[in-house]
């Protein structure tokens, strides 16, 4: 599949901005031209290897810290429990940015169990971003 400029776009800025941690899912496995299939999920995810290399990620990175996953957002495939529509997904074995070794079936797995909260400085100021001011009469 074509990958739009869109995705391609958002992840080489997550990469500039120095984002440490993407969870890829594989959406609408429901559909027609998916069909629940591990070829064309297979098709997709390489792409997106693929593509996250080119725009500056890291290759070992994508290979080893990247889940990607097939999902149905619609029906809820992969979202909390594995699907029983895509016997063949096995889930992916990954490390954490910590170095933590997981195994990842699900959105519900990558977000509760792979993400880990970045290290944060709390007696910083705090700082924001104005994306713009309106005067309101009232």
């Amino acid at each position: 599949g074509d990958i739009q400029g869109q995705t391609r776009q958002h992840a080489r800025l997550l990469n500039l901005l120095g984002v440490k941690q993407l969870i890829i899912g594989v959406n609408k496995m429901d559909s027609d031209t998916a069909g629940y299939k591990e070829g064309r999920y297979n098709e997709i995810r390489d792409e997106m290897v693929s593509m996250l290399i080119k725009v500056g990620w890291k290759k070992e990175f994508v290979e080893q810290n990247v889940p990607i996953i097939p999902i149905s957002g619609w029906l809820g495939d992969n979202l909390l429990k594995k699907s029983e529509k895509m016997s063949w997904w096995k889930g992916v074995d990954l490390k954490t940015v910590s170095g933590k070794s997981l195994h990842i079936e699900t959105l519900q797995d990558a977000l509760n169990l792979f993400a880990e909260l970045p290290s944060r400085v709390n007696d910083a100021a705090m700082r924001l971003p104005v994306s713009g001011i309106y005067k309101i009469k009232g």
